[in-house]
């Protein structure tokens, strides 16, 4: 407890090695929190910079933890070609209303080897006409390849916008079946 009897938030993370390169991982008491790609030294540094102004406590690296066991286990069998799905709780506190709404509709919605576009998931929430937001919410999203915001393409068959990059998201398309593996 902190000085004014309030539980202070506890935030952990790892990062884990994978077949797109190094992803954070980071967890709170609620759930995952936070994916983070190509976590390099720099980068892992910049979104642990954040996450402590974000959710006001300091992340300490805890690859063993509880908290985040369950999440590397299954990030590690999604990337060894024998998870389809995860089950794990989120933390959905670093994004809300309508970015919330989008993602967590894309989550329960979209499935392992299918995709969506812009315009047909901005429909599913109500909002028929904002493909533009539904891209803005991708962006926004804090737990990419578990909320596979890599699944959401283009009207006319592109491969659309990724945080990740393009060839990270090729990559993620390619290991669920919906693209060919790249020759090299």
């Amino acid at each position: 407890m902190d000085s004014h009897g309030q539980y202070e938030q506890r935030v952990v993370w790892a990062v884990v090695d994978t077949g797109i390169g190094p992803l954070l991982l980071a967890a709170t008491r609620e759930g995952l929190v936070n994916v983070v790609f190509h976590a390099t030294d720099e980068v892992r540094d910049s979104a642990l910079e954040r996450l402590a102004s974000r959710l006001g406590s300091e992340p300490a690296e805890e690859p063993g933890s509880p908290l985040l066991a369950e999440a590397i286990r299954q990030v590690e069998a999604y990337f060894a070609g024998e998870r389809r799905d995860f089950d794990l709780p989120l933390d959905w506190s670093l994004i809300s209303g309508f970015h919330r709404e989008v993602l967590s509709e894309l989550a329960s919605g979209v499935p392992y080897g299918t995709v969506v576009g812009y315009g047909t998931l901005a429909g599913r929430v109500g909002r028929p006409e904002g493909a533009q937001a539904v891209g803005t919410a991708m962006g926004a999203n804090p737990l990419p390849v578990v909320v596979p915001c890599h699944r959401v393409v283009e009207r006319d068959g592109g491969i659309g916008g990724f945080g990740g990059g393009l060839e990270t998201k090729r990559r993620l398309l390619a290991l669920e079946g919906v693209l060919p593996e790249p020759l090299f």
